[in-house]
Formats: structure tokens, C-alpha cells, sequence
């Protein structure tokens, strides 16, 4: 028989790293729909692309933002 365990973690990030969360995931979002909206016009585009237009994606972490194009 093989049975299934699972663990449950609760995280209590510091202010700093609740403020880097939302950054990361606020810049992931942006990145999904921008990319989608390029690939409805017929355009492939990467995030790479992006950091020259908006400087402030820089500040996240870019395999993060690479993720969002999937």
C-alpha cells in the first residue's frame, strides 16, 4: 500500500519580504497580460522586452517574470 503524506507551513514574512511578494507578483501579473495581449496582436515578444520599457521590472526577480510567460 502506498499512502500520501502532506505537510502544511505557515510563513510569517517580515515587512520587507511582504513588500517584495507583492512587487514580484504584481510585476508577474503585468508581465502575463502584457504578453497576452502581444500574442493576440501576433507578436511574440519576451520579458526581456519589457524591462526596457517599464525600468521599475528590474527591481524583481527575472526568473520569476520568465515563469509568467508559460
Amino acid at each position: 500500500m502506498i499512502f500520501n503524506k502532506s505537510y502544511r507551513f505557515r510563513l510569517y514574512p517580515t515587512r520587507e519580504q511582504r513588500i517584495m511578494f507583492s512587487k514580484t507578483f504584481g510585476c508577474v501579473r503585468f508581465i502575463y497580460n502584457q504578453m497576452l495581449a502581444a500574442r493576440l496582436h501576433g507578436q511574440l515578444l519576451t520579458p526581456a522586452k519589457f524591462k526596457n520599457e517599464f525600468p521599475w521590472l528590474k527591481e524583481v526577480d527575472s526568473i520569476a517574470l520568465c515563469n509568467a510567460q508559460s
